[in-house]
């Protein structure tokens, strides 16, 4: 069970990264759980849309990606493809899906989205493509400001990725960014969402929750 002081903290803090997000041009929502998130989910996506979305342990530790796959949508999962072939036809058609969900590395008290990639796959639909973004972020992701959010994904986010997917990269190996140029390098795109050309596309999903790294 949560502590209620950190249950109004939480909340209390969504409410003003809400207010950056809408000065950016970004719709925000607060909910204090992830059953919440997924229900939101629900109610932000129309039923037989086309759904896809970028590597996250966020989506799936939520059960966002439990009600996608099995959700009354038109899913568009690379990793069903079984040759180089189809997930390049697989990508083509994702760029152009109605809906793109990830999380995000860090989001600051202003409501700047921070992120690094590796392939750029994920920041790619992020800045231009699918026709909305919906972003699932746990509190764990709130940052004070940009400076701040930089040396915690490549100290925190990317050493937690690179135990998962194994990449042989220096902060798999130290648990510490390296500042590498290894083959296998996460860090290769730093991206700053400071503000969306396009009202309501970017919709951010603040969970009261620790999810992903």
């Amino acid at each position: 069970m949560m502590n209620e002081a950190k249950k109004i903290a939480y909340a209390k803090q969504a409410e003003g990264i809400i207010k950056g997000l809408a000065k950016r041009n970004m719709e925000g929502f607060y909910c204090a759980t992830k059953e919440e998130a997924v229900e939101k989910v629900k109610e932000l996506v129309e039923k037989g849309s086309s759904v896809t979305w970028g590597g996250s342990v966020t989506l799936s530790e939520s059960g966002v990606m439990e009600l996608l796959k099995n959700g009354d949508y038109d899913v568009l999962d690379r990793s069903t493809a079984k040759t180089p072939k189809e997930q390049r036809a697989l990508y083509q058609k994702s760029v152009g899906a109605d809906y793109f969900f990830m999380s995000t590395n860090a989001i600051t008290l202003d409501g700047e989205l921070v992120n690094i990639d590796g392939n750029g796959n994920r920041v790619a639909c992020l800045i231009h493509g699918p026709k909305y973004v919906i972003v699932i972020a746990g509190v764990n992701k709130i940052v004070p400001d940009i400076e701040s959010a930089v040396p915690r994904i490549r100290n925190v986010s990317s050493p937690a990725n690179a135990a998962r997917l194994h990449p042989n990269t220096p902060c798999e190996m130290t648990g510490m960014c390296g500042d590498c140029q290894s083959p296998g390098c996460m860090c290769c795109e730093i991206v700053v969402t400071r503000r969306s050309r396009h009202e309501g596309r970017i919709k951010v999903i603040l969970v009261g929750e620790e999810l992903g790294f």
